[in-house]
């Protein structure tokens, strides 16, 4: 399951929890964990989705920070004992990257959760190569992998309408380029990343934000859980969870057999 939080979440925190715990996920990627560096939250976290407590189960990536001084946080939680985890947050990200890994029927599992720009293609795009060149093409090709969080970018499979960039200017959105560009996605995807919401959904929801003014606003995801193409056939089903009131980013779920 991945779900950015927005800002922390603070005001928010109890509802945060109930959604986490009614999906309870064997793992967890959040996005915008901001202020969580005293660990009471991730704690709260791992424990409302049945996960025991420590470095073996939940790791908090420390993001760069934001002009503002934020540091957008991503957090990964996970029922099952950690094999391995790394946290990357080389200049070249807006945030950082959590990778982990844990075992899937006694096979490796890699787990990649990450949080990319949010004002420019440019950056994206950069931030995704960089993303890619930490796989090994032969290891992916044969190795159960997944990529989750939410990637600010859009993808031209989804059900946009045709008339797209004109609804995005309406809405005064800037962020995807005029008109809207698919780059970031387009290179993740031509990697062999298998978008589960695509490939086996189970109800049509498929938005995870609506952005723009009042009036005036857009369906868009940006929100995704990635598969290798092995444990993309492992795949059961995916949804996308609404949130309500406890984010701007309702959550992806995605669950394997």
């Amino acid at each position: 399951m991945t779900f950015n939080i927005l800002f922390g979440g603070e005001d928010r925190f109890e509802a945060i929890l109930a959604i986490v715990a009614a999906a309870r996920p064997d793992l967890l990627v959040l996005q915008e964990c901001v202020g969580w560096e005293d660990g009471a939250r991730l704690r709260a976290v791992a424990e409302a989705i049945g996960a025991p407590a420590g470095e073996r189960h939940a790791v908090l990536g420390n993001a760069n920070p934001r002009p503002n001084g934020r540091r957008n946080h991503v957090a990964v939680v996970s029922r099952a004992p950690l094999a391995g985890a790394r946290v990357h947050a080389p200049e070249t990200l807006a945030h950082c990257l959590v990778e982990v890994e844990l075992s899937l029927d006694g096979e490796p599992l890699v787990v990649l959760g990450t949080h990319l720009n949010a004002g420019s293609e440019d950056r994206r795009l950069t931030e995704a190569r960089w993303l890619l060149s930490l796989v090994p093409p032969a290891r992916f090709a044969a190795g159960l992998w997944a990529l989750a969080g939410d990637l600010n970018a859009l993808s031209r499979r989804d059900p946009y309408p045709a008339d797209l960039g004109a609804r995005l200017a309406a809405a005064g959105i800037e962020k995807y380029g005029s008109p809207p560009r698919f780059d970031t996605m387009d290179s993740i995807e031509a990697f062999g990343w298998a978008d589960a919401l695509l490939q086996r959904p189970r109800t049509s929801r498929w938005f995870t934000a609506l952005r723009g003014r009042d009036g005036a606003q857009v369906e868009t995801r940006t929100d995704y859980v990635l598969l290798s193409p092995r444990l993309a056939g492992r795949l059961a089903q995916a949804d996308v969870i609404d949130v309500g009131a406890a984010s701007d980013h309702h959550a992806v779920i995605a669950e394997l057999s």
